[in-house]
């Protein structure tokens, strides 16, 4: 229930991965990749101090527009703190960075609630023209409220997102932010968040452009759904994305009872718990409208068992 993927593209970018020891010739141009920097600890000595030093030097910093921090040592040891730090003390140098993922880790090279982070808004402020800013791990994730311009999309991925996260995202000023996707995770990783914490956001009162909301991966989706089926924020969205969570018939049922959803583009409930009629309940009432609805992965409760035993995608 923990695997996730290296990303491959931010800013709509191919993600490359940097490597010190590749031949001039064989890099694409600064500004045509989404440049992942990462050390492998278990194969060379290598810092990820060095290799960002390496970075800087092989590729034109004034032209980079888009860096995936990877694995940067043992990071279930060593917070984010450390890569963070070495990237906004290169804000003079990386003059065109428009977007900024934080700890692209696969399962293979931790687990998500292993990787240890820090305040990840320390980037935000070093870089006022960054567009798209990504995060993954909630350990000692810290999100104070900030304020940003520019920042058009932001996506957090958790196993478990703490509640004082949640919040200080909520009451950070982002007026340009279009995208917002938060995985919610699990109490027992230390998802503590509740929908109560969500009303700011429902309400509609915050974030006046946000056309995309992602409120995935939880096991309280559907008391998520239920109070996403009245909440005012909805009708002035395109996409809703309440997948990877535990969301069952209750859920669908509320999101069918409550305010009308034909205006969306998107409806993504992959992962999901529905029965086969509540499914093609969904689907009739939406798709005519021409929303796409995507009921992909349907799965069955651990052992056969009921709601309890329901599982995101993502937790440990």
């Amino acid at each position: 229930m923990s695997d996730v993927d290296h990303l491959h593209e931010l800013l709509g970018l191919p993600a490359v991965d940097f490597q010190h020891d590749a031949s001039d010739g064989s890099r694409p141009a600064a500004g045509a990749a989404a440049w992942r920097v990462f050390v492998e600890p278990y194969e060379d000595d290598r810092t990820w101090e060095q290799e960002f030093a390496s970075f800087l030097a092989a590729v034109d910093p004034a032209g980079v527009r888009a860096l995936i921090i990877g694995q940067w040592g043992e990071s279930y040891e060593e917070g984010s703190s450390y890569p963070i730090g070495l990237v906004t003390a290169a804000a003079d140098r990386l003059t065109s960075l428009e977007a900024v993922f934080v700890g692209d880790l696969t399962m293979e090279e931790s687990e998500i609630s292993w990787i240890q982070q820090s305040d990840v808004t320390a980037l935000l402020t070093a870089y006022p023209a960054l567009v798209e800013f990504g995060v993954r791990g909630g350990t000692d994730l810290v999100f104070p409220p900030t304020r940003h311009e520019r920042l058009r999309s932001l996506t957090v991925e958790t196993g478990g997102l703490p509640v004082e996260v949640v919040r200080g995202v909520l009451d950070s000023e982002l007026p340009a932010l279009e995208r917002l996707d938060l995985w919610l995770g699990v109490s027992a990783y230390g998802g503590d968040a509740n929908v109560a914490d969500l009303a700011p956001l429902l309400s509609g009162t915050r974030f006046p452009a946000l056309r995309h909301l992602g409120l995935r991966n939880s096991e309280v989706e559907n008391e998520i759904a239920a109070a996403v089926a009245s909440a005012p924020l909805v009708a002035r969205l395109r996409t809703l994305d309440l997948s990877c969570g535990t969301l069952g018939d209750e859920g669908a049922a509320a999101l069918l009872e409550g305010q009308p959803l034909t205006h969306l583009d998107v409806l993504d409930l992959h992962h999901h718990f529905l029965s086969e009629k509540m499914a093609g309940r969904i689907s009739d009432a939406l798709e005519p409208h021409g929303v796409r609805v995507d009921l992909s992965d349907r799965r069955e409760p651990w052992g056969g068992g009921g709601p309890e035993q329901r599982y995101t995608t993502v937790a440990e």
